[in-house]
């Protein structure tokens, strides 16, 4: 006999998938539409999200006073620092406080729903204060929606009348995004195993050998780890499908997972605040941008737009499927640079995104030869510690000068390597800085359990 609050979780699991599929039949059309069509449904999208913002949050129409008729690029951005602040005045359930969510993260354990109704998540703060997000029931379908069509241009989609057995190496922290989709996949159809990307690496392993995956989800740092432990003949899985999310994928990550299991990772770009932002498809042309759910903008510091080809500052998400706590021009400190060609073979008509690299506090600012401050960008190490064979590398900004963490070093000459990376930093204009090159067992993992690349300790 199920108790009743496993017969509800249960009803709620089956509405979920069933919605889930609808929506997916729904984003599946879109993929067919033409650019034309595809901005229609932009426009009218967001005219229906700044509606309900104006009618139902104090905040927005405050926020948003003389500019109700204004275009999108005219209205002001939103930081996380304002959503926290005026939370309760932005969410459109006026019987939603900040404290009491606050307080059922606190206590929260497993799949349960704020006030019996609303998922949520938070950020973990990394870039400053955490963020704190909610959805209804709807709009959780449409996050999972999101992410579905990832795995859906791979060809590894789930249905009632397929299954397709799932392992997902992320958080296992109840309030963090990837923990609360995983719970929600979990399912006759998508059997899930979570595991925490901050176990010992042999309980992965484990883990992972007794589950066989065909679809393995996991931090970019995370994937290589493991696909050196295949190489290695200690992990023994053999997925059809792989997935790399949270993190920067660099080349070098990408080509050891292929090593390992003869097919290439498909990135995912997602967000807590947006839910999947981009993908790739089986083309893997560079990522699709999910237009159709929210309308990107990449901008530079003083958020005017910036052309193709280029890095941005930032990125300003609309997500016209918002309706709890509306995001209307949300600030999220992406670099991310837009292909000069939104053409893909696959006929999708989304624009690609060429690059990401990574978040815009990964950017060091070091001493330049003329005395100026040099801000030096997340793809400038990357070229270099890409070639280094380990299982990983951070790079550690410290008062004194750089450190290089190396996670079991193999051949590695790190006079010639501390010399590399001193000439790439002089190419940018910096002063030598003083390197200093450590190995590691592993490289330390935030709280949820990711691995930055590239940090700064003031």
């Amino acid at each position: 006999m199920f108790s009743t609050e496993r017969a509800a979780g249960s009803a709620r699991t089956l509405r979920l998938v069933l919605g889930v599929l609808a929506r997916r039949r729904a984003l599946r059309r879109r993929d067919s539409w033409s650019r034309a069509r595809l901005l229609d449904h932009q426009a009218t999208e967001l005219a229906r999200l700044r509606h309900y913002a104006y009618a139902r949050s104090p905040f927005y129409r405050r926020f948003h006073a003389g500019k109700f008729d204004s275009p999108l690029s005219e209205l002001p951005v939103l930081t996380k620092t304002q959503l926290m602040e005026r939370f309760d005045e932005l969410v459109t359930a006026r019987n939603v406080r900040l404290e009491d969510v606050e307080e059922y993260l606190t206590r929260l354990r497993g799949d349960e729903l704020f006030a019996g109704a609303y998922y949520v998540s938070a950020t973990a703060g990394t870039t400053g204060r955490r963020g704190v997000f909610l959805w209804s029931l709807p709009e959780w379908m449409q996050v999972l929606a999101s992410y579905s069509r990832a795995f859906d241009w791979t060809g590894a989609t789930a249905g009632l009348t397929h299954r397709v057995r799932t392992a997902v190496v992320s958080s296992t922290n109840p309030s963090h995004q990837s923990a609360r989709v995983a719970a929600s996949i979990d399912s006759r159809w998508v059997p899930t195993l979570p595991v925490d990307s901050g176990e010992e690496l042999p309980s992965i392993v484990t883990r992972l050998n007794g589950w066989q995956p065909q679809m393995l989800v996991a931090y970019a740092s995370v994937l290589r780890l493991l696909a050196e432990e295949q190489l290695a003949g200690r992990l023994m899985i053999t997925p059809t499908v792989l997935f790399s999310t949270s993190e920067v994928l660099t080349d070098s990550t990408r080509d050891v997972a292929t090593k390992a299991w003869k097919r290439s990772p498909h990135n995912v770009y997602a967000a807590t605040e947006t839910s999947g932002i981009a993908a790739e498809c089986g083309q893997h042309g560079g990522m699709h941008l999910f237009e159709d759910l929210l309308i990107p903008e990449v901008v530079d510091e003083n958020n005017r737009p910036v052309p193709p080809g280029v890095h941005g500052a930032k990125v300003l998400v609309s997500v016209l499927f918002s309706r709890t706590l509306p995001l209307i021009r949300y600030e999220i400190s992406d670099r991310v640079q837009l292909a000069a060609e939104h053409a893909c073979p696959c006929g999708r008509p989304y624009t690609l995104i060429s690059n990401i690299q990574g978040r815009a506090e990964e950017a060091l600012g070091l001493p330049g030869v003329t005395g100026v401050m040099r801000i030096v960008q997340p793809i400038v190490f990357h070229h270099v510690m890409d070639s280094v064979t380990a299982a990983g590398w951070q790079i550690i900004q410290q008062p004194d000068g750089l450190q290089i963490l190396l996670a079991q070093p193999q051949h590695v000459d790190g006079q010639a390597l501390i010399t590399r990376l001193q000439a790439a930093l002089a190419r940018q204009g910096v002063a030598a800085p003083t390197v200093q090159i450590r190995e590691v067992a592993a490289i330390p993992r935030t709280a949820l359990g990711k691995a930055p690349l590239i940090k700064r300790i003031t």
